[in-house]
């Protein structure tokens, strides 16, 4: 199913209308596992009505690689294809097939081919510079391993300079689920954005026909299911210490956030404890978060920073099931009860508070905010926390938002609240300052809520506002000009 990728296509559409400098381009085009790479490449390359071929690299030995990538070229299978004894050759053989024709060469899971043979990329590089570079081929390496493909950009890399675009690829917005769920309310889509995000694969391996309660007992936690395995499958692909790794992300999934916390979860030393996030995060699995209040000049070396897994679904897995792993074969009733006890408050917390601050970073954009943000996140502290934090240092301006994903109308306590945190939030206690409030509610607001937002200037936005501007917010993103279907 493809759904959305206006603006990726527009970009690879783009790639074809350059002629500088040549006609010919190298194009990154990366993203983690199941984002749908190959999906949106494919997709266009069918629709953009050049001839193109499409070569997935699998983990074999180099010489296999070259034959069934020269094979694909050809159209021919594999056995009758000729063998090459280097990349060199093998590029060589391609540029006189296709060099003199504007086609589209796709190489997919590229790391798969540089990891087999180490001078992989620099006889590319060298087939660029002398063969390719002079030629109407478009070429587009795909990846799924993020750092590798991103060490492909630095300086270091045979390929630095030669590259002429490049595309990170990110899991769907949240107003594509509409059409991976239809039918589903907006209370529905946002608990499933919740357990799933806006990764491809996993919206696809939902069931739209039946409710979301019914899709974690009967799909994501049935014996044998995707979802249970993809966690280890996605890490042992990835890393060489896996069972260190599983042990990191358990802890932060069970709560705890700070380097302390995690090293005594996780039984990792202090020492080595670094190392082992900073490949994480590397891998985009966990990020490092700070309080949006602290000044830009001490964001480099304050010890505020949280650990936060930042895959939704890793998020669920290690929060609800990875606790009950070795009994989801014969007793998935326990899983499925602590889901259930706890999901209310894990999508509020989740995928509540991270949509409330991207309608706060759009409205910002859009001009619908008494000030343009030039950060927006959250802030915590000893004794206060607040979920939705938009700030301009500059202009000395600041919002301060609240979330409420219970099942009652929020009434005037929860706002005079929220005021009150004002001192313990605005940096220099909000002297010299300009503060707005904000609440979002699930369940809407009381009368006397209404009345003392009107009286202090309060924005107040509910469920059906979120999911309405949400997903205006992502029709004004796609491209004016059409894009091939």
């Amino acid at each position: 199913m493809f759904v959305n990728r206006h603006q990726e296509l527009a970009f690879l559409s783009s790639v074809l209308e350059r002629e500088r400098p040549t006609a010919a381009q190298l194009i990154l085009l990366y993203g983690r596992r199941r984002v749908g790479k190959t999906v949106l490449l494919r997709h266009w390359a069918e629709g953009c009505g050049l001839p193109y071929t499409y070569w997935a690299a699998e983990k074999e030995p180099a010489p296999l690689q070259r034959r069934k990538l020269f094979a694909r070229v050809l159209g021919v299978e594999p056995g009758q294809a000729a063998t090459f004894d280097s990349w060199a050759n093998c590029w060589e053989a391609i540029a006189a097939l296709l060099a003199d024709r504007r086609h589209i060469l796709i190489l997919d899971e590229f790391p798969y081919a540089a990891e087999a043979d180490p001078a992989m990329l620099s006889s590319l590089q060298h087939a660029w510079d002398q063969r390719f570079k002079a030629s109407q081929l478009v070429i587009i390496l795909c990846g799924s391993h993020v750092h590798t493909m991103e060490t492909l950009l630095t300086c270091q890399s045979p390929l630095f300079g030669r590259l002429t675009g490049q595309w990170h690829l990110q899991p769907l917005p949240f107003a594509a689920l509409r059409e991976f769920l239809p039918g589903w309310s907006a209370e529905e889509r946002i608990a499933a954005y919740a357990v799933v995000g806006g990764v491809p694969a996993y919206l696809e391996w939902l069931d739209p026909a039946r409710s979301l309660s019914d899709n974690v007992r009967d799909v994501i936690l049935s014996p044998g299911s995707m979802f249970v395995a993809e966690p280890t499958f996605l890490l042992y692909d990835e890393v060489r210490e896996p069972r260190v790794h599983l042990a990191i992300l358990k802890a932060i999934g069970a709560g705890h956030h700070t380097l302390s916390e995690i090293a005594n979860a996780a039984l990792v030393g202090r020492t080595h404890l670094s190392a082992y996030l900073s490949r994480l995060q590397e891998l985009r699995l966990v990020e490092r978060r700070l309080p949006i209040t602290v000044p830009p000049a001490r964001r480099a070396r304050t010890r505020q920073g949280r650990y936060h897994l930042s895959d939704p679904y890793f998020r669920f897995y290690f929060r609800f099931i990875a606790p009950h792993q070795d009994e989801l074969a014969y007793r998935p009733e326990r899983a499925l009860s602590t889901i259930r006890e706890g999901l209310r408050a894990f999508v509020g917390q989740t995928a509540f508070e991270e949509l409330s601050r991207q309608w706060i970073a759009w409205q910002g954009r859009s001009g619908g905010l008494p000030f343009e943000p030039e950060g927006v996140g959250s802030h915590w502290g000893r004794r206060v926390q607040v979920d939705v934090v938009a700030i301009n240092w500059r202009q000395k301006a600041i919002l301060l938002g609240e979330c409420k994903w219970g099942a009652d109308p929020v009434g005037r306590k929860v706002l005079t609240g929220l005021v009150a945190k004002t001192s313990l939030t605005v940096p220099d206690e909000g002297q010299g300052w300009r503060v707005y409030y904000a609440l979002f509610s699930r369940a809407g607001f009381t009368r006397a809520a209404r009345d003392e937002a009107t009286t202090i200037g309060a924005i107040l936005v509910d469920l059906a506002q979120l999911d309405r501007d949400l997903g205006e917010s992502d029709a004004l993103n796609r491209p004016a000009t059409p894009t091939p279907a």
